[in-house]
């Protein structure tokens, strides 16, 4: 004699195995101390200051290499253009200090932050760096590098 459980509309006969740990790990992610924490991690990489990375495109002319890289909103005594043998690299920092006094309420607020990001761009050959010039201008960052001719060799 077999018996049959009754069945709800919409709803399967069989347990699935891990219906009820989906259903504990949501009410975890809906209370209110975890949620707090997530909502801080979505304001951390919401960050208003757009440099999380920049875009950098880097062409080229008969005499130059030029990179240019858009920095909106950004300062020129916040960019730093690092030149190496092979490579320029653009770094942007934004150093934040916010301080708020309550006196009513005997309480002091403190709010510190330091963002970096760089962009590294290979070239070719190697770099003379008394002869790049660089410019900033309504949020574009242009970088002129001379190609630099080597010697021919004749082939005897």
């Amino acid at each position: 004699m077999s018996e049959k459980l009754p069945e709800e509309p919409g709803k399967s006969f069989f347990h699935e195995p891990f219906q009820d740990f989906f259903r504990s790990m949501n009410e975890i992610f809906q209370e209110r101390p975890v949620k707090g924490f997530l909502q801080g991690i979505d304001d951390f990489f919401a960050s208003p200051f757009p440099i999380s990375g920049f875009p950098v495109h880097l062409s080229e002319s008969d005499n130059h290499y030029i990179i240019t890289a858009k920095l909106s909103g950004i300062k020129k005594d916040q960019i730093d253009i690092g030149i190496f043998e092979k490579h320029i690299t653009i770094t942007v920092e934004n150093k934040e200090s916010v301080s708020k006094e309550d006196e009513t309420q005997n309480s002091i607020f403190k709010k510190n932050s330091f963002q970096r990001t760089s962009k590294t761009i290979p070239l070719p050959t190697p770099i003379k760096e008394e002869k790049v010039r660089a410019n900033y201008e309504d949020g574009l960052l242009t970088i002129k590098i001379p190609k630099e001719k080597g010697k021919r060799l004749k082939i005897e």
